[in-house]
């Protein structure tokens, strides 16, 4: 299989869309997230997505085939919150590694089975590595500020059993993604570094995170420019952005990642900004013209589609950017 780094030198590459905004689509029930396994759990499960890759994984795998269809280069995993940590709501956390390398497995076959029909388009499944509902750098209490519900050790030794189930499953690259604070992506590719090291294994690494609002600082307080130097130590496949913002609201964060980045681009906006139900209204040829804008610039060498995206918004993307030469990766001295 040919390596994702040679393809992103001749063309800008397409990631998936939202998987929580199709998998509302079948308006699922708490049996759905049962399944056999989970039937006596004591807690309920309703809206963790992530159990539906044992649960009901015919959903699953038939989204990402959309996906695919539609254009995807890239499937990302349905493991968002498939960490010890995140999964401590629902007290799963033993089921974590089943979660990962299912999810992996169900990627990786459809990937398969779509590459099948045309197999000069290969693609790829990136495990995906959310942010938890923790944060590392900042106090969940305003009078203990020096209070922290999660330490780097914490979020090492969860990121890394997360990790082991996706590269098990079959994932192609890993990808660290809506970071909010970069103190817990470096636990995260710490984590990976050293399960590189130990296992022998190795794919390239994808780094992803969101800026929070017009101040254009993620939630932890940095700039873009900051976001990318403090992760700038790690041989990383690509920095970019997604979340949070539509694609106009992203261009400007953008401009600063193709000025300073000696990685490869990624964004993969939202459908425009949330309406006052907190539904993503933008339709895909809206999508696709302001995406149009930065490819213009050649500021990006992957796109794709986060929260309201589907499989129709990906294949305007998916269109647009075959006009459009890839972002040149000037390395720095």
């Amino acid at each position: 299989m040919k390596k994702i780094e040679e393809i992103l030198k001749d063309r800008i590459l397409v990631l998936d869309g939202a998987m929580g905004t199709m998998i509302q689509r079948h308006a699922l029930e708490e049996e759905d997230f049962r399944g056999d396994r989970f039937k006596d759990h004591q807690f309920p499960l309703k809206g963790n997505n992530d159990l539906l890759s044992i649960t009901r994984p015919d959903i699953i795998k038939e989204i990402h085939r959309q996906y695919l269809l539609a254009g995807a280069d890239i499937i990302e995993t349905n493991t968002f919150s498939s960490t010890s940590i995140a999964q401590a709501d629902y007290h799963l956390e033993d089921a974590v590694y089943d979660l990962n390398y299912q999810s992996a497995k169900i990627a990786k076959e459809a990937a398969l089975e779509v590459t099948q029909l045309n197999p000069d388009k290969l693609r790829y499944v990136a495990g995906a590595l959310g942010p938890t509902n923790r944060t590392a750098s900042l106090s969940p209490d305003v009078n203990n500020p020096g209070y922290r519900a999660v330490s780097f050790d914490d979020l090492r030794i969860a990121y890394k059993e997360q990790v082991k189930g996706l590269l098990d499953g079959g994932a192609d690259v890993l990808l660290v993604e809506t970071v909010f604070d970069t103190l817990n992506a470096k636990a995260a590719l710490f984590a990976i570094q050293e399960y590189f090291e130990e296992s022998g294994k190795q794919v390239p690494v994808m780094v992803s995170g969101t800026i929070t609002d017009a101040s254009g600082r993620t939630l932890s307080g940095q700039t873009t420019e900051a976001f990318l130097i403090s992760l700038s130590h790690v041989p990383l496949l690509s920095i970019g952005l997604n979340c949070a913002l539509g694609a106009a609201q992203l261009r400007p964060y953008l401009q600063v990642l193709n000025e300073n980045s000696p990685f490869y681009v990624s964004a993969y906006p939202n459908a425009g900004l949330p309406n006052e139900f907190g539904h993503y209204d933008q339709s895909p040829e809206e999508m696709g013209k302001e995406m149009e804008e930065f490819l213009k610039e050649g500021l990006v060498n992957i796109v794709g589609g986060c929260c309201g995206t589907t499989p129709d918004h990906i294949r305007v993307i998916s269109e647009v950017a075959k006009k459009y030469k890839p972002r040149e990766v000037i390395q720095h001295a």
